[in-house]
């Protein structure tokens, strides 16, 4: 596995928000100091931007800790590109281009299942009914 040499914030977050629980279970073990057990963040360069493909909140701890690189590869997999970009549209219209952004956009556990979970099943059904 090839590592991707990219600063934090240089990569574009595809999440508007965050799960305050997941947050708290990750910085329970995160140690900025020590990345051995930090898996690498998937990134994939979509349409001109370097963009998470996921672990925002991993990114987002990692941030927060005062990192500015982390272990990251190229995302391989087979994805649906297409929804990738409107989210990170959706992203771009709420001013969100980096995790810094993410500040003030953690949420705890109902919230987030309202506002994230809520919004990405109906992207997907208003996508797969065009």
């Amino acid at each position: 596995m090839e590592y991707v040499k990219l600063k934090l914030l240089d990569i574009q977050p595809s999440q508007f928000y965050l799960s305050e629980e997941k947050l708290k279970a990750i910085m329970a073990w995160f140690d900025p100091s020590n990345l051995g057990n930090f898996d690498p963040l998937p990134v994939k360069s979509l349409n001109g931007r370097v963009i998470f493909t996921d672990g925002h909140t991993r990114a987002y701890a990692a941030y927060r800790s005062g990192c500015l690189e982390v272990p990251m590869v190229w995302d391989e997999d087979e994805l649906s590109w297409d929804l990738y970009q409107i989210c990170v549209d959706a992203c771009l219209e709420r001013g969100i281009r980096n995790v810094a952004d993410l500040e003030g956009r953690v949420l705890p556990k109902e919230e987030y299942r309202e506002k994230w979970d809520r919004w990405c099943d109906q992207m997907q059904q208003e996508a797969n009914n065009h």
